[in-house]
């Protein structure tokens, strides 16, 4: 049976654990904030750059250079812009499921000493159904550590995936880039 004083404990460790992921989750979004302004910045000053070199243009040959030139560096941001979302978001959630785990694994290992417990003190004639007990937490287990292997394994394979399309996407666009440089 659980004392006052374990039941306090765990509240006071649970409430810990929410303003550590709590933490976490704003640290991300702080991440994601610079990210976005340090990007704000860039895309004005280069704006600015664009219009005046636009403005300089002195015939059709020249705006078609300028507008060849421009392309390939867009894409290559706007790919490095989702990696940086992609990694920001992925260390988040990584911070949280470590947590998750360790947060689970204490669960467990909790819930185990009282089902060990409980079997110590279990009257004669219980031994069947502690033995259930043993094997069905024993199956749950297994399970959630099976689960949490594929997701570790389709977490990393999205991650090899999303970083083929990047690069498939940026040699694309460069692709593109020299033939429209070409065809100038």
């Amino acid at each position: 049976m659980l004392t006052a004083e374990q039941i306090i404990a765990a509240h006071k460790a649970n409430v810990e654990t929410l303003f550590g992921l709590t933490n976490k989750a704003f640290e991300g979004v702080e991440k994601l904030v610079e990210l976005n302004l340090q990007v704000a910045r860039t895309a004005l000053t280069e704006a600015a750059d664009t219009t005046a070199a636009a403005l300089s243009v002195k015939d059709a040959q020249e705006l078609l250079s300028l507008q060849a030139a421009l392309l390939q560096p867009t894409a290559e941001k706007a790919a490095s812009y989702s990696r940086h979302i992609y990694d920001i978001a992925s260390a988040t959630g990584s911070e949280v499921a470590k947590v998750a785990e360790a947060q689970f694994a204490d669960a467990q290992k909790k819930f185990t000493s009282v089902v060990d417990n409980a079997a110590k003190n279990a009257p004669a004639g219980t031994e069947n159904a502690v033995a259930l007990v043993k094997s069905a937490v024993a199956a749950a287990n297994n399970a959630f550590e099976s689960v949490q292997k594929a997701a570790k394994q389709a977490v990393e394979v999205a991650e090899t995936n999303f970083q083929a399309a990047t690069s498939q996407a940026v040699k694309a666009t460069q692709t593109a880039t020299r033939a429209s440089k070409r065809a100038a």
